[in-house]
Formats: structure tokens, sequence, C-alpha cells
């Protein structure tokens, strides 16, 4: 049975100044929000992020953008975040932007075990320059290094006390792979259940990789609300 928290704060003290951590979700979707939350509570400072991006103003990793909590972010997408444009075009955080598929499995060679890999994302453009290009069959390949952190965030729907975990619908976005890939895997659910109560079939992260669990529940915010020119009915 794995450790289940009763407060936010006291599962993410072990996250310290300059620690990389991985974010799950997309967007707004799948993210963990309430250990975010926490950790701008905490006020840790000069974190490296991994996420598919960072955020929207005033919410997500936005929130830690806002408090000056970020110094480099690793994504594949700038996004609806106002703040973070800003604070990459001041020269205030770093920001490795990295094709989404790239990003994915960087990340899933990481939690693999694998420290490489071959793609000809990116081939042929600035993301290539002084980068190790190889020919298989022909086709030039980039060189990637696999993606790790100090710690994984995910967010997930169902978790058992043993610590597998199940995520719904589009939330498995990258929060399985980002699961993997940290040395300590926090894990904020929506509902937890007795072992033996999960169909194994079902179960999308085993609890081999996750050391930490706490139930929250999440205000699961709009990123874009787009409605028709007769409005909500």
């Amino acid at each position: 049975m794995k450790p289940v928290y009763d407060s936010f704060v006291e599962a993410v003290k072990d996250i310290h100044d300059g620690a990389t951590i991985m974010v799950g979700g997309f967007g707004l979707c799948g993210i963990p929000e309430n250990l975010l939350l926490a950790l701008v509570e905490t006020g840790v400072k000069n974190l490296t992020v991994i996420s598919n991006n960072c955020g929207v103003d005033g919410w997500g990793l936005g929130l830690l953008l806002r408090n000056k909590q970020i110094k480099k972010v690793i994504a594949s997408y700038v996004g609806e975040n106002k703040e973070f444009e800003r604070q990459v075009l001041t020269g205030e955080v770093d920001v490795e932007l990295i094709p989404q598929g790239t990003l994915a499995e960087r990340i899933r060679a990481g939690g693999a075990g694998i420290p490489a890999f071959y793609t000809p994302a990116g081939v042929g453009t600035p993301l290539a320059e002084d980068r190790e290009v190889r020919i298989f069959e022909g086709k030039e390949y980039l060189l990637e290094t696999a993606l790790k952190a100090d710690f994984s965030l995910v967010r997930a729907s169902l978790a058992d006390k043993m610590g597998n975990l199940i995520y719904n619908k589009t939330a498995q976005n990258f929060n399985p792979m980002i699961a993997t890939a940290g040395n300590v895997t926090i894990a904020e659910v929506e509902e937890l259940v007795e072992i033996g109560q999960l169909n194994p079939q079902h179960i999308h992260t085993p609890s081999i990789y996750v050391q930490k669990l706490i139930v929250g529940v999440q205000e699961k915010k709009i990123e874009r609300l787009t409605v028709s020119k007769e409005g909500v009915k």
C-alpha cells in the first residue's frame, strides 16, 4: 500500500528549490490542480518544468509562472499564457520548445530506461543545429535524448490503495508517460478505492511507478469557452 496524504502541501514538501518536475495534462485537461496550488503555497523556487505547456494565466502552471517560481520550461506549446510569453521575451524564464511527438517520446524513453533515440522531426530546421544527425535507409534522423525528472505530478480519475491508476478519457494525454519518468511520482486522484476493486485490464499506470497518493476535488476550469451565437441555454 502506498502512503495516502491528507495535505497537498505535505505531499509536495520534498520538492526542493532547483528541482526538475514533470506535470501531466494538456492545457487544463488532466492537470494536478491541487498539487500545483500546494507548490505555490510552499514557494519553492528555480524549478525546471517539463510539461506539454505552461497552463494559462492564473491557473495551473500559470500560477507558478506568475509567482516567479519557474526558471526553465521544456514544452511543446506556449499556448494561451500571456505571462509565459512576457517572461520568455524578457529573459526571465528559459524555454526549450520541442515538437509535441518528440516531447512525448523523450518522456516515454526516460521512463523506459532508453537514453536516446533518432527521429525525423526537426531535421533541416534550427533544432538540428550542432546536433547529431544520422542516415537510416536513406533518410536523415535527429538524435534526441530522454527526459527524466526528480518529481512527476499526475492526475488520475481512479486509484486503488496500492497506487494503480486509471485516467479519464483525454486525461490520458501526457499523464501515463510522465508517471513513469519521475524518481518520485505523486498522484492526485479523484477517487480512491480498495485494492482489488479496479479491473486489472483497465489500469493505465501500474502501482510500481507511484510513490504518493492524495485525493482531491478539482475545479476543472475550461481553458477556452466557446458557445453558439444564441448562447448557453
